[in-house]
């Protein structure tokens, strides 16, 4: 019973946020589809990193690897489905901006991804399940700590769990940066999460929206 009233809980955040971000989330259009002169927000890191191989599950689509992220670009956010705040609001905004995002001119398509840093949790059915409450087109995936690990490094983020994971209700420690991954599956940078005093530390989906067209568009 718990459990059930835990899950309620955290769904009913999510809608909470859903209806944040149509509020908040103002996507200008003006700059989707050209090619701005450079980004403003987006943190671009000195070199692109490699992602090292990995085999991951992808809700209840079988199995995501490194080459599923190649040509494509992607938008990666690490979180856990049993997060109450930052993870559902951020989730809420990318959805919120998604359509806009598609509309950018790019050489490739723009995806969006979860991933799961808790897998005791997050089952295949439940991040399915999670995931069809903010975009059927968003990945959702998630792995074993020893293919999560090394995939969260080479993002240059992190992620700790707590010592016991006995209690259903327990939080884990995450970076709530957005990550992007080149077409070659290669980290290009990250748009990190403003500090604001009295608010929650998120990535601003408007920044994303300036930006992206200035990184993924046409040459």
């Amino acid at each position: 019973m718990k459990q059930k009233t835990l899950v309620g809980v955290v769904l009913a955040l999510a809608f909470v946020a859903g209806i944040w971000a149509a509020i908040n989330v103002a996507p200008p259009e003006s700059n989707l589809g050209t090619q701005a002169e450079e980004a403003t927000y987006f943190q671009h890191y000195p070199q692109r990193r490699a992602l090292p191989s990995f085999t991951l599950y992808r809700g209840d689509e079988g199995e995501f690897t490194t080459q599923d992220l190649k040509d494509q670009w992607t938008l990666v956010f690490l979180g856990y489905t049993f997060c109450p705040d930052v993870c559902p609001t951020t989730m809420a905004s990318l959805n919120q901006i998604y359509p806009q995002i598609q509309k950018i001119d790019s050489d490739y398509p723009v995806r969006i991804m979860f991933l799961s840093v808790d897998p005791k949790r997050d089952t295949p059915e439940r991040l399915a399940s999670y995931k069809s409450h903010f975009n059927e087109e968003f990945i959702a995936a998630s792995g074993g700590h020893d293919q999560l690990f090394p995939l969260v490094r080479s993002f240059g983020l992190m992620y700790s769990m707590p010592q016991s994971t006995d209690h259903e209700s327990y939080l884990v420690d995450h970076s709530a940066s957005i990550i992007l991954v080149g077409p070659d599956a290669e980290v290009v940078g990250r748009f990190k999460p403003q500090a604001t005093p009295g608010k929650l530390a998120v990535a601003d989906p408007k920044h994303i929206l300036s930006d992206l067209p200035a990184i993924i568009a046409k040459k």
